[in-house]
């Protein structure tokens, strides 16, 4: 009777041990989500110190408070630079938490960004500390202003003021006497100095909006009037009894833009001389200034309001008079943001040469996203001659003559780094063969290092510091161990690429995730994960959402594909045949790549999905009405469903203007196409998106219900874009779709 006890108890421990070694292998909502069991490393926000031959980073200490931590980028040595009982307020007593900080041109003085709240997409507002790092006097800014109303603040050349916006103002603070000055007078929710509205910050990447001249003498800034902008309502119906209206500018599609114009304030005066442009101010966007240093001239881009225009003018604050030095016209549109993957979505200026007289600029008006030596003496030369495109500029060692870039000629969905040799013009990779995927890198101002971030499909995400131009490592960064651990124990899906060649003739990168007990002699369900508009590519050589994984750990196959239009890097006319015919020929694209996909032996063509978010929810939309016979179900989330809903920059700029062409607008929305719906369709929205409105909800399900179609809803209270505010909103949203998926494919056999 012993032995059978304990035989029957090995039985039962070796059965909790598997059980425990299969919850490790197996992925869920919960460890995806909650558990932290995925939890990556983050490095930064850091900055060059000395040229690069330094770097500073923030830290949290064992008491869970942020430091400032100093290296050496060469032997990666570590100093505390400022602990945290130096940042202990000496008003409150408690401890300042470093969100983001900013070095003064000595760099002996420090301005700290801490508790920030959400303006639009980011935060960017908060407050800011001023820290000296020889006396240690911590003392907060704008003593005067609200609280957490400070933005943008930055040290004058010498270290001595601070300018910062504080309810669409500038003001001027000064660090010996600490007299605050407001600098304009004229801010309103209408009238907007030194920062943006809406549409400026989401599609031209506008938030900081004015610039401390080389001499600091004066300050240049922008000035948006959005007086006839109209407000858009949100509306909370959750907080109160009553509902609350919220107004949001938004300039929708057809609606002139936010007039904008930039000023120079002379500081000792406190005059502000206005730049006249030529054009009308409403119907022309400014979308970057910036100092050519060290000499005193601004350099002001200029884009016409169809986007097919570009002025690039140089002003002399001496006379303030505008000079043209460049003009570039397209007949589709001129790509002013950088949008590629291993870029930020940030304002972006030029790389300055020549001291001053000269500067470096991309162009497709070749056909190929190249780059331009042009000057202020209105010359321009191209300077990375080939059929290649630069993905983004990433810095410079003007003392050897090489602009570093990203770009990969051989492989779209990767990226590199090379060094252009402005004299020879030829490229040199300088990334390793070892590292596949996305790299990316920020490089310091000595173009002598650089912050090194590799990751794939494959290998989770790296950092390094490295020399340049030879990329030895001197440091590493973070592993991700505690994220690569977990990984180890998953039982992994494969992950593969491939290119398939439509019945257009029209070859399509794409990625796809299998099962990792893959057989071809098995069907499976396919779900397709789309977005394919200008914004973003999705086949790209990096790890997946880990939904993506759980959901091919289920049994299904994953497909990921970038059509025309995506910012793939293959040449101009691949991303601009898109041109007025968003929704068109994206979708045609998807479908006949679809079509071929469907003839591989292991897909189950009765269980064939598709889903997507944003132009990904647009993109599914059309996919599902149009091509019925494709695709038997679909999840669209916060889709565009009739683009004369959505803000002007981004949708004319890719459309036209309906008063040119409005048929398009028509054809490309899937709220004209709804009469094609024979699938299964669930939808998915926030009442609080201020980017896609809830109206595009509102009208979609009208639509479908003119033609008698029915399908599933899911509506989330005052969620934005995202759709992530609130308790386990995350966790709900993506088991909705998986709860959906399984009903309507896995099960569906």
């Amino acid at each position: 009777m012993k032995i059978l006890k304990l035989v029957i108890l090995v039985i039962l421990v070796n059965q909790l041990i598997a059980q425990e070694v299969d919850t490790e292998s197996r992925l869920n909502l919960e460890r995806i989500f909650k558990s932290g069991d995925f939890r990556q490393d983050r490095f930064g926000p850091h900055k060059w110190l000395a040229g690069g031959e330094f770097y500073t980073t923030v830290e949290y200490n064992s008491d869970g408070n942020t430091e400032l931590i100093l290296y050496d980028s060469k032997t990666g040595s570590r100093q505390i630079l400022v602990d945290d009982e130096s940042l202990e307020d000496p008003g409150t007593g408690t401890r300042v938490v470093i969100e983001d900080y900013s070095w003064s041109s000595d760099e002996k003085k420090l301005l700290i960004f801490t508790n920030s709240q959400r303006v639009w997409r980011t935060n960017t507002r908060g407050d800011f500390y001023f820290f000296d790092l020889e006396t240690k006097i911590l003392k907060q800014l704008g003593s005067n202003r609200p609280a957490a109303s400070l933005m943008f603040a930055k040290f004058n050349p010498s270290g001595t003021r601070v300018a910062y916006v504080s309810e669409n103002n500038l003001f001027l603070e000064d660090l010996v006497s600490n007299e605050i000055r407001q600098l304009t007078q004229d801010g309103t929710e209408d009238i907007i100095n030194g920062t943006f509205d809406w549409a400026y910050e989401e599609e031209f990447f506008c938030k900081d909006g004015f610039r401390w001249s080389p001499d600091g003498n004066s300050i240049a800034f922008w000035q948006i009037d959005a007086t006839d902008t109209k407000d858009f309502f949100l509306i909370n119906n959750t907080d109160d009894v009553y509902s609350q209206i919220i107004p949001i500018q938004y300039p929708k599609v057809g609606q002139k833009p936010s007039g904008a114009k930039v000023g120079i304030l002379e500081i000792s005066s406190g005059n502000t001389a206005w730049i006249n442009l030529p054009g009308d101010p409403d119907d022309n966007y400014i979308p970057r200034i910036q100092w050519l240093s060290p000499v005193n001239t601004l350099l002001i881009t200029q884009l016409s309001r169809r986007q097919n225009q570009l002025n690039l003018w140089s002003v002399d604050v001496k006379d303030n008079v505008p000079t043209k030095i460049y003009e570039e016209k397209s007949e589709t549109w001129i790509d002013i943001v950088n949008i590629d993957v291993s870029a930020a979505w940030e304002m972006e200026d030029q790389i300055v040469l020549n001291q001053g007289k000269s500067f470096l600029r991309l162009s497709e008006k070749d056909g190929w996203r190249h780059l331009y030596l042009t000057g202020l003496d209105k010359t321009s030369e191209l300077v990375s001659p080939g059929e290649f495109d630069i993905a983004s500029v990433k810095g410079i060692n003007e003392a050897g003559d090489l602009v570093y870039i990203i770009a990969s000629p051989e492989n779209a969905t990767q990226r590199y780094l090379y060094a252009l040799n402005l004299k020879s013009k030829k490229i040199e990779r300088l990334t390793p063969e070892i590292y596949e995927g996305l790299n990316l890198y920020d490089i310091s101002p000595n173009g002598r290092y650089a912050y090194f971030r590799t990751q794939s499909a494959q290998e989770p995400a790296k950092g390094f510091m490295i020399t340049l131009p030879d990329h030895e490592i001197t440091d590493t960064l973070f592993t991700n161990e505690h994220f690569r651990k977990s990984l180890s124990k998953l039982d992994m899906p494969a992950v593969d690429f491939f290119q398939i060649t439509t019945a257009d003739g029209i070859t399509l990168d794409g990625k796809i995730i299998k099962p990792s007990d893959f057989s071809e002699t098995h069907k499976y369900p396919l779900l397709f994960y789309v977005y394919g508009e200008p914004a973003a590519q999705t086949a790209v050589d990096r790890m997946d959402n880990l939904w993506h994984y759980f959901l091919a750990q289920k049994g299904y196959l994953i497909v990921t594909l970038d059509n025309r239009g995506t910012p793939s890097l293959k040449g101009a006319d691949w991303r601009k045949s898109i041109y007025r015919k968003v929704g068109i020929v994206n979708a045609r694209d998807q479908a006949l790549a679809a079509e071929e996909i469907l003839k591989w032996p292991f897909v189950d063509t009765s269980r064939v999905g598709v889903w997507g978010w944003s132009g990904g929810g647009a993109m599914t939309l059309n996919l599902l009405f149009k091509y019925p016979g494709i695709y038997k179900m679909g999840i669209a989330v916060a889709a565009v469903t009739n683009q004369l809903l959505y803000d002007n920059i981004y949708q004319e700029r890719y459309m036209g203007l309906p008063e040119d062409n409005f048929e398009d607008f028509i054809s490309g929305s899937p709220a004209t196409y709804t009469s094609g719906l024979q699938g299964d369709l669930l939808y998915i929205h926030g009442t609080g998106d201020d980017n896609v409105h809830y109206q595009n909800a509102e009208v979609l399900i009208n639509a479908l219900i003119k033609e008698n179609k029915h399908f599933d809803l899911m509506i989330y209270p005052n969620r934005t874009h995202g759709i992530y505010e609130g308790e386990n909103t995350t966790m709900h949203l993506y088991g909705t779709m998986t709860k959906y998926l399984d009903e309507h494919l896995l099960k569906a056999e």
